[in-house]
């Protein structure tokens, strides 16, 4: 019998992709992850994704929050909290821990659980140590969710100063010198941890950065120019890491550049330059997010530093196994060679941060780049890959 007259069922739509934007976190760097998160949640595509909030708040408190980028942002040069934009001082998210899932569960001590719905992908916005260094990324794996941005191994190796210049230098790339200080060494004889760093500078040069070995913006991080310095710059970096790394000075012009993972694979943004900022004695924190110290893009590079920066930043992103998106940061040196410093696996996402600009005199817009680092995690499975 023929079909062709006989009413048809209207056709279910399709549902929107639920995008759980996680910021916030334990770490030293949780302000700056807030005002991210506002700007994507401002960027992102509301009628192309669903959008569901979630931070972390300093104790580690998994927190439903407002839906208000326009209370995420810098104000009086303070950096907003978690706790101020959660919906309940109590209340917690659960993400799920069965791959078979992806519902989400909101709870309050007294109240039936509700289901928020399942979530597609995770755009995790969390800056330093407990989210950007493979401990949240571990977490989406065991749940089946995908996440944008590095995996488990790459996001370790992004957040840990010392291994990932190991893992630079086994690859051929050249990085600066440097020493660490382990806890153990520290706590076992501070004297003799304190004469290497000494003989280091002695061989090296004043002046040293001291620096935590596993955090980022600058945070913890002191420029030391004589002994005099060192005891104070020390306790700054252990306060927020038991390891802490010291690096040598190196003379030259501050690049950066954009790594962002396309379908054929990632390319490289045009590089920046990091000038000398008037106020402060290097680009620290209050340099990069306080006073807003511009870059220059792009970089006033020849053409052939630029193509060289460029494909070292993509073979740094190759040799740590990153996916997504990175920052790799450069010193071009005097006699014209580029040292990389670090990479970042979730740079500072705010529109004024280095990262979306270079992609927008790239020709990528803000709210394109955060649409292709969706699609991009919408595209991977989670595991072994």
């Amino acid at each position: 019998m023929s079909t062709e007259n006989l009413p048809q069922s209207p056709e279910q739509p399709s549902r929107k992709p639920r995008v759980a934007v996680v910021f916030g976190g334990r770490s030293s760097e949780h302000g700056i992850s807030v005002v991210t998160a506002g700007a994507v949640l401002k960027a992102i595509d509301r009628t192309k994704y669903d959008v569901l909030p979630i931070g972390i708040t300093a104790d580690g408190r998994w927190a439903l929050t407002a839906d208000e980028p326009e209370r995420m942002g810098i104000t009086d040069r303070r950096t907003p909290r978690v706790e101020e934009l959660a919906e309940s001082a109590e209340g917690g998210v659960v993400l799920p821990v069965d791959p078979a899932s992806r519902e989400v569960v909101y709870s309050e001590p007294g109240s039936v659980p509700k289901a928020l719905g399942e979530v597609d992908v995770v755009f995790p916005v969390l800056h330093g140590p407990y989210g950007e260094d493979g401990t949240l990324q571990g977490l989406l794996e065991l749940s089946g969710v995908p996440y944008v941005g590095s995996g488990v191994l790459a996001s370790a190796v992004g957040q840990d100063k010392e291994y990932m210049k190991r893992v630079f230098t086994s690859f051929g790339l050249k990085v600066g010198p440097y020493l660490v200080i382990r806890p153990r060494e520290w706590a076992q004889d501070e004297s003799a941890a304190r004469r290497r760093i000494v003989d280091f500078a002695g061989e090296h040069g004043w002046p040293l950065f001291v620096k935590p070995a596993r955090a980022g913006s600058s945070i913890g991080i002191t420029k030391v120019d004589d002994l005099s310095g060192l005891d104070e710059a020390i306790a700054e970096a252990q306060r927020h890491d038991p390891k802490i790394l010291i690096e040598a000075a190196l003379r030259g012009r501050e690049i950066e550049c954009g790594v962002l993972e396309f379908e054929d694979g990632p390319r490289a943004s045009v590089p920046a330059e990091i000038p000398p900022p008037d106020a402060h004695a290097y680009y620290d924190f209050e340099a990069k997010y306080i006073d807003s110290t511009p870059g220059i893009v792009p970089a006033p590079l020849t053409e052939a530093e630029t193509a060289e920066v460029r494909r070292l930043a993509v073979e740094a992103f190759d040799a740590a196994s990153c996916e997504g998106l990175v920052r790799a940061d450069f010193f071009l040196t005097e006699d014209g060679e580029f040292v990389i410093n670090e990479i970042n696996t979730m740079p500072g996402f705010t529109p004024i941060s280095m990262y979306p600009q270079m992609w927008q005199a790239s020709g990528i817009s803000y709210p394109e780049l955060v649409d292709r680092l969706v699609q991009a995690a919408l595209r991977r499975s989670t595991g072994l890959r």
